[in-house]
């Protein structure tokens, strides 16, 4: 579909989130050692907080309304899906360090798909909401580097 509303492209995000939750959750119930589990752990609860976060956006009364009822035109189905997709069906689960490689890999992704909607935004509103969810995912990906790698660290 070429014609979608803002808030298409955040419930598609926090989906993504809730589906990323689940996965890392089923991979550290796996056959994992302990530091990769309490590292997809963390994760886990780290894409859920993320999922609730864009879910606030979508109340009904939320302040960001107008901006979510925007209609944009893009000729391809929400940009990286398809990478995404791919990333979330390969993780490593050997050693903290691919569980991490894979998890800032996915945050950028979803990061660069914020910044092509700035970029491709028509309205000033629609510019600076993707702008601060893209500076926010920018947050993001230094702080679960940081916390993974003193996990790595102890």
């Amino acid at each position: 579909m070429r014609f979608h509303q803002v808030k298409e492209l955040v419930a598609w995000a926090a989906d993504y989130h809730r589906g990323l939750a689940e996965q890392y959750d089923q991979l550290a119930a796996g056959d994992v050692n302990d530091r990769v589990r309490m590292a997809l752990e963390y994760l886990a609860e780290h894409e859920r907080k993320m999922q609730t976060e864009l879910a606030e956006y979508l109340k009904e009364k939320s302040q960001h309304r107008k901006v979510l009822e925007t209609w944009f035109d893009d000729p391809e189905d929400f940009p990286h899906a398809p990478t995404l997709d791919r990333l979330t069906g390969s993780i490593s689960c050997d050693s903290v360090q691919d569980v991490l490689s894979t998890a800032l890999t996915m945050h950028r992704t979803l990061q660069d798909l914020y910044a092509h909607r700035v970029e491709r935004a028509t309205a000033e509103d629609e510019r600076e909401f993707f702008a601060a969810l893209s500076n926010g995912h920018d947050a993001e990906v230094r702080r679960i580097a940081r916390d993974m790698q003193r996990l790595e660290d102890y």
